[in-house]
């Protein structure tokens, strides 16, 4: 590493500059796109360290494995074994420190609307001393007196947020699929094979939603039980079915000319996957079948029992969480969605591009600094001397309620105190079970309401 490289990343990490990778040969980076990753990995890591304190099988491995364990938990004033460490009361206070952080971000960045501010020079840089803060905040939540209060005020605000952050979520989900349809739609008018990629991606969407209702329908449906569950996939099939004959209806389609079948697409996808997610928190069954008392209403995909089942759910539970908390992290500081959400307005709608990568703006134009090549490191793009890209305070905001929903989905919500990691996303968790299942509902209902608004309202303009 060359001594110019280590200067650049002192400064970076201690000072106001740009951070790049010591690579000169890397894809260059936008000072918006660097400073959103740093944060994200931020996230990533406090993410991480709220999956290992709910798991005790971590902590089992560092009681055998590292010496004297148990007196430097004494020492620290953590209990005999670092039990209070561990388990739901830890996440809680992890969180707490993540959101504190971010919370004043939030705070700090208010009407930030130029680079040249000294506060932007703050979001942008001081990495390594932003980094300490927020570790410090997070251990330092550890000594708050009086837990019972705190976790029982704490939870209501964790739940406030999350509930916030699952409306954004959805509003974003909503926006993506007429963002979608709209900007391939555009391309029609030139070339027709967009016609193609339109149909073949639709019918590709639908049946993935039909292959997961049946999926379900197998596993999680029995002919002897599983009554509510059967109940709630005929409701989320119909409304499916029904905003889809909605979306390409003669009325809907006179005020959107556009509307069609891919968004319609999208939404059941995700209604499926909510559904899933919902019922593999559904409480299991159990009736006498020739005269063995048998489990139903919960999956047997490898045919080892529920524990392993429940892992394998586990696993994919949490990854396809994490990957739509910083999806909609990070989306909903684009100009489309920032506009969506309310959060800034237009003055002249931006001409619609056909493109393949829709979710991922074209490049702006304009004559930006670039430097970084004479040190011998990544090639940073200065796009943001002009002014802001994108809203400093609504990124640090989002975030703060990402950090609350994490909190509250790894600590099942309302029903936390028996929470492991192991068993996190498995069976039997009534208050996750109704949450999903509710954002099914709230997701068909949002969608509905941008095809029949303009209808209700002809008059006034929407922005999907």
């Amino acid at each position: 590493m060359s001594l110019a490289c280590c200067v650049s990343q002192l400064a970076c990490c201690c000072g106001s500059s740009e951070c790049a990778l010591c690579c000169s040969g890397c894809p260059k980076i936008k000072t918006s796109t660097g400073t959103r990753v740093m944060y994200t990995l931020y996230h990533i890591l406090g993410t991480i360290v709220c999956f290992l304190m709910l798991s005790p099988t971590v902590g089992d491995v560092l009681k055998e494995h590292v010496p004297y364990y148990n007196e430097f938990c004494r020492t620290i004033q953590a209990g005999n074994s670092c039990e209070k460490l561990v388990g739901y009361s830890a996440v809680y206070k992890v969180c707490f420190g993540m959101a504190v952080f971010f919370f004043i971000f939030f705070l700090l960045m208010i009407n930030v609307n130029t680079s040249k501010d000294c506060r932007a020079k703050l979001h942008n840089g001081f990495w390594f001393v932003k980094l300490v803060v927020l570790i410090g905040m997070c251990a330092g939540a550890f000594f708050i007196p009086d837990e019972d209060t705190f976790h029982k005020a704490w939870m209501y605000i964790g739940a406030a947020g999350a509930f916030l952050f699952i409306l954004i979520q959805l509003i974003l989900l909503v926006e993506f699929a007429h963002t979608w349809n709209k900007t391939w739609w555009a391309g029609t008018a030139q070339n027709k094979c967009w016609y193609v990629a339109l149909t073949l991606v639709t019918l590709i969407l639908y049946l993935v939603a039909i292959f997961a209702l049946v999926l379900m329908v197998i596993f999680y449906t029995d002919f002897d039980g599983c009554k509510l569950n059967k109940i709630l996939l005929g409701v989320n099939t119909g409304l499916c079915f029904i905003v889809s004959m909605v979306a390409i209806s003669p009325c809907v389609q006179k005020y959107q000319p556009s509307s069609g079948l891919l968004q319609s697409a999208v939404i059941s996808c995700y209604v499926m996957y909510l559904t899933f997610s919902s019922l593999a928190n559904a409480p299991p069954e159990y009736v006498m079948k020739n005269g063995v008392n048998t489990t139903i209403c919960t999956p047997q995909l490898l045919g080892k029992g529920l524990q392993t089942d429940d892992k394998l759910v586990s696993v994919l539970g949490a990854i396809i969480m994490y990957g739509c908390v910083l999806y909609a992290c990070l989306v909903s500081t684009t100009r489309s969605s920032s506009i969506t959400l309310g959060v800034s307005s237009v003055s002249t709608p931006e001409p619609i591009q056909a493109r393949c990568c829709f979710c991922f703006a074209p490049d702006e134009e304009g004559n930006y600094e670039v430097d970084g090549s004479e040190r011998g490191v990544q090639k940073v793009i200065h796009n943001e001397k002009p002014g802001v890209v994108y809203s400093y305070s609504f990124f640090h905001f989002v975030f703060f309620l990402g950090s609350l929903y994490v909190m509250m989905t790894l600590t099942n919500w309302l029903e936390y105190e028996t929470v492991e990691l192991e068993t996190l996303f498995g069976s039997g968790n009534p208050s996750t079970f109704w949450i999903k299942m509710a954002s099914c509902w709230i997701c068909i209902l949002l969608f509905l309401w941008t095809l029949i608004a303009p209808m209700c309202c002809p008059k006034r303009e929407f922005l999907v």
